[in-house]
């Protein structure tokens, strides 16, 4: 074994000891969440524009992926998605919005994979830890028309953009923030208990 073949060697190995020594740090975990009604010290995002650039990913049964945009139809209380020809392909009513979250998905880039795979003696390893960060926002839906729960996704290119489409659709649906997510509260009936015969 040559010296440079060792030299390598002992790199990855140091390099793996110390990944596997940051996975298995201790983390923080909150247990407790905040009392219902106390917000939080983040500034509330700006007000998302009327339409919004985004892919649709996928979950509404019978659309394709597609790029468009992402419309808030207040006239018709209604989030809508257009094509890039402008035709509606789709809408979520805003009272059917049960729940919407961020999600974000870290892939490989490509020049990683290409750098990767074309330096030789695995000198190209650390590419595989260029990252591309995908941004989405994913809605949960009752289906007005099948009365089934679905869930829609669309990709959103900017983080700040993501979180102003979300705010903005979790006031236009009446959603109660928790965390990065809004969720609609179950509504709990408002009976008085009937007293028996006396």
């Amino acid at each position: 074994m040559s010296n440079a073949t060792r030299f390598f060697s002992a790199v990855a190995v140091c390099l793996a000891l110390a990944a596997g020594a940051h996975a298995q740090r201790p983390r923080t975990v909150d247990t407790q969440p905040p009392p219902p009604g106390q917000t939080t010290n983040a500034p509330k995002p700006p007000r998302a524009p009327a339409s919004v650039k985004a892919k649709y990913e996928g979950g509404a049964v019978g659309y394709r992926k597609s790029d468009g945009t992402l419309n808030f139809d207040d006239a018709n209380g209604r989030l809508l998605f257009r094509d890039k020809t402008n035709k509606e392909l789709f809408s979520i009513p805003y009272k059917s919005v049960v729940m919407a979250w961020p999600d974000t998905h870290s892939r490989t880039s490509t020049t990683g994979h290409v750098i990767a795979g074309t330096v030789p003696y695995g000198l190209g390893l650390p590419a595989l830890l260029m990252k591309n960060k995908t941004r989405y926002v994913i809605v949960r839906y009752q289906d007005p028309d099948t009365g089934t729960e679905g869930s829609a996704s669309f990709k959103i290119g900017d983080k700040d953009m993501l979180y102003s489409v979300l705010d903005t659709l979790g006031d236009k649906a009446e959603l109660t923030q928790r965390g990065d997510a809004y969720v609609r509260r179950k509504q709990t009936s408002q009976t008085t208990p009937t007293s028996g015969p006396e």
